[in-house]
């Protein structure tokens, strides 16, 4: 069983969206990250619960053979993008995109999304719009932007 659809009922019956997930593996380790979301944001106790009850299932289920840490977080202001509606939920918004392999000679790209579908995402990079395939990307980030401090007087 994918680890996706194991773990997202379980966090969706908590209240939350499985925003994304990475597994990385080291030379002796592994990490298991989850990004959960919802309408009224994430705390850190939304993080810690999501955690214990991952992990319970995790412990039955076990589906991963190595020995891995698993970390859970909210996306936060660079949001990392995993699938075509995320990109199309950020249209106009500013991102950076690493592929798998070159296109047009370049394998990094920052520019705003122009579009997205089930097959491709569209950016404006320079005036010039870049297609890149979704199969291509190895990982994409909203470039967040944190609202300009208030000034408190005194």
């Amino acid at each position: 069983m994918q680890l996706k659809a194991l773990l997202e009922p379980l966090v969706t019956r908590m209240g939350y969206q499985l925003w994304g997930m990475e597994f990385r593996v080291a030379k002796h380790s592994a990490l298991l990250r989850l990004f959960i979301d919802s309408e009224q944001g994430i705390t850190l106790d939304d993080c810690t619960e999501v955690s214990r009850q991952v992990s319970a299932l995790m412990d039955v289920e076990d589906p991963i053979q190595v020995p891995y840490t698993l970390e859970v977080s909210s996306p936060g202001v660079d949001r990392p993008l995993f699938e075509a509606g995320q990109y199309a939920r950020y249209v106009g918004e500013q991102v950076r995109v690493r592929t798998q392999w070159p296109i047009d000679g370049q394998r990094n790209f920052a520019g705003a999304i122009v579009s997205a579908d089930e097959d491709s995402v569209t950016l404006d990079v320079d005036g010039r719009e870049v297609r890149l395939p979704l199969e291509a990307i190895a990982r994409g980030r909203l470039k967040g932007t944190l609202p300009p401090a208030t000034q408190v007087e005194e």
